[in-house]
């Protein structure tokens, strides 16, 4: 939830109409960068697995576009991207705080500050989940992570991992079931909340014992 959405915490004279459709977009900068939207893609499906909702590679692509693109419509995420980009590029000139450029090159074990920025884009994304797929990327650096510098690989596997998230999470259906089945319901001895099948039971009458009559000795 976003502070501007919480009761009394609305800023004053916030416009109605966002007109920003000459911003800079997160994709161009990336580029430059020499990480493509087909390399983010590539990258994420050297760690896919088959699962429910994304069967196959041609599926899980597909999904993982998706939610790529709704993950990037996202400002706030756009930036924290950014700040990595720039990051690595003060990194490179020796720019950056307490940090000569041999020690930013050789990307050290003391410095963590790039992977605390890796799990807060994951978590970010697709939360305590994304977390998860973040480390998965992080420590096995397929496609394009293996190439990037010490903030850039990071940076990158936060969102390759929270994406990757919610495309195992949300599948092809968007998280949706099917139009007409309310979840939690069965249909045909199909749960659809993901549950195991439920089998219809038929119910045994129950029957009383009968009184037997019986004589004065028993």
């Amino acid at each position: 939830m976003k502070l501007s959405t919480v009761k009394g915490k609305n800023k004053k004279n916030q416009p109605e109409v966002i007109k920003d459709t000459e911003t800079k977009s997160i994709m161009t900068v990336l580029e430059v960068a020499g990480i493509s939207g087909d390399a983010l893609v590539s990258t994420a499906m050297e760690l896919y697995v088959p699962h429910p909702g994304v069967e196959n590679r041609d599926i899980a692509e597909q999904v993982f576009k998706r939610e790529l693109e709704h993950a990037l419509s996202d400002a706030n995420l756009c930036i924290l991207l950014y700040a990595g980009v720039l990051l690595e590029k003060e990194g490179e000139k020796g720019e950056l705080p307490g940090m000569s450029r041999e020690t930013f090159a050789k990307d050290l074990t003391f410095l963590i500050v790039d992977e605390v920025l890796g799990m807060s884009i994951a978590k970010y994304i697709s939360g305590d989940k994304g977390i998860f797929e973040y480390v998965r990327f992080d420590k096995l650096k397929p496609g394009i992570l293996s190439k990037l510098g010490p903030f850039l690989d990071d940076v990158i596997a936060g969102l390759v991992g929270g994406v990757s998230a919610n495309m195992y999470s949300r599948g092809k259906n968007d998280g949706r079931v099917k139009a007409g089945k309310e979840r939690g319901t069965c249909i045909k001895g199909i749960n659809t909340d993901g549950g195991k099948p439920e089998v219809p039971r038929t119910e045994k009458k129950k029957t009383l014992p009968r009184k037997v009559k019986r004589g004065f000795a028993g």
